[in-house]
């Protein structure tokens, strides 16, 4: 996982440590026991953790978790990003939602799931094209992140997954410093709002036909 500490004002942001993110939850999955909170997993990917928990809490939303799912873990994603946008220099979470916790048996099941589909997605990721400059970066991609997560706690059937995956995408970009992933992210992000259009739409007519219908 990269992480880039904002350096001295005026500075480029400096590199500080080269690990995959998928090797992150990885040693996170190995090192649970008992109780595993937001707030432990947070601390754990570090002050500026908002890319790492952007593609944690969207991964999240790839996987197939039980109805309603989706409007929990969307909730997380809205904060993160929302922070991002405003310039927040550290990650901070509810006391609520913070506190939340899974055991390390339901933790380890999760990442054994999330990690072999992140670690495949790292393997065509690397630093090039990144359009922006400093934290211009992070505030765009919280900007496009944010929206992404409202829609995503939305209850629209099969709606949330374009999204999510448009976020995951992006967290990614944000990490790896990569402009192609970004703009395929971006893309992604397009698709998923004509999809959801396209179901609201839907929807109209539906209602509509069934209304001249009962009258």
């Amino acid at each position: 996982m990269k992480t880039f500490d904002d350096g001295p004002e005026g500075s480029a942001p400096r590199l500080r440590r080269s690990r995959r993110l998928s090797e992150v939850f990885a040693q996170l999955a190995r090192d649970a026991e008992g109780p595993v909170t937001l707030d432990h997993i947070c601390k754990s990917l570090g002050a500026r953790a908002f890319a790492p928990m952007l593609v944690l809490f969207a991964g999240l939303n790839l996987l197939p978790l039980p109805p309603g799912s989706s409007a929990v873990l969307g909730l997380p994603l809205i904060i993160i990003a929302a922070q991002m946008v405003s310039g927040r220099r550290r990650t901070w979470l509810p006391e609520m939602l913070g506190k939340r916790s899974l055991s390390a048996e339901q933790f380890r099941s999760i990442m054994a799931s999330l990690v072999p589909r992140l670690a495949k997605m790292e393997k065509l990721i690397k630093p090039r094209y990144w359009p922006f400059w400093r934290r211009q970066g992070e505030r765009v991609v919280g900007g496009i992140a944010l929206f992404m997560a409202i829609v995503v706690t939305l209850p629209i059937p099969g709606g949330n997954w374009l999204p999510a995956f448009c976020t995951t995408l992006l967290g990614l970009s944000l990490l790896e410093r990569d402009g192609i992933l970004f703009a395929l992210g971006g893309l992604v992000g397009v698709v998923a709002m004509a999809v959801i259009v396209g179901i609201f739409t839907a929807a109209g007519f539906a209602g509509h036909a069934l209304l001249a219908w009962i009258m």
